[in-house]
């Protein structure tokens, strides 16, 4: 007997809250009602603006990290003016939008998202992770800029270089780890891999 009557209690409370949808939906003006009457940006698609926001912060990322190549390479640089060491530049890339992150490449490689380290799901803004061969652990840190290239400060180079993914193997190359998103939302880049050293 106890179990009718909860059943009933709620019907009553699903009709009652279906007759008042009903209410409410024919008080709203027809105008109102259809998309087909609705202007072009309430057509969009559901998320568009964030994503067109997502683009735009790495947009601003990749502007920031670009503007850094020749920046001298200085072991512990944080600054343009100082110079930079490869943490030092991805925190003060990062720090141009406001996003805070930890000072060492290993410390950095800890957050955000791990993405596949695939190149076709790369998006500009990406951290890229890389340690020496035969150790697990991650000594260097870039940033992806888009078209299969990165921006980093290289000690070897002696300032902030801007490569390429695809660059062949060398003793002074150090080995891809993965991949860091900090910036999420939208397309991967979808641009195809060059050949050759950067």
């Amino acid at each position: 007997m106890q179990l009718s009557t909860s059943a009933r209690s709620l019907r009553l409370v699903v009709c009652s809250l279906l007759a008042c949808t009903l209410v409410a939906l024919s008080a709203v003006p027809a105008s109102a009602q259809g998309p087909a009457r609705i202007g072009t940006a309430a057509r969009r698609k559901p998320f568009t603006d964030w994503s067109e926001s997502a683009h735009s912060l790495r947009d601003s990322l990749v502007s920031v990290a670009r503007a850094q190549v020749g920046t001298r390479y200085v072991f512990g640089g944080t600054s343009p003016d100082g110079g930079f060491d490869c943490s030092g530049l991805i925190r003060y890339v990062m720090s141009s939008l406001k996003v805070e992150l930890p000072r060492t490449a290993a410390q950095q490689a800890s957050i955000g998202d791990e993405v596949s380290p695939d190149p076709q799901r790369l998006r500009p803004g990406d951290l890229l992770t890389f340690g020496r061969r035969g150790s697990r652990r991650v000594s260097h840190i870039g940033i992806y800029v888009g078209e299969g290239r990165y921006v980093h400060a290289s000690s070897v180079a002696g300032r902030v270089i801007e490569s390429d993914l695809s660059r062949t193997g060398s003793p002074l190359i150090k080995a891809w780890r993965g991949v860091r998103r900090i910036v999420a939302g939208a397309e991967p880049d979808s641009a195809t891999i060059r050949k050759g050293d950067g």
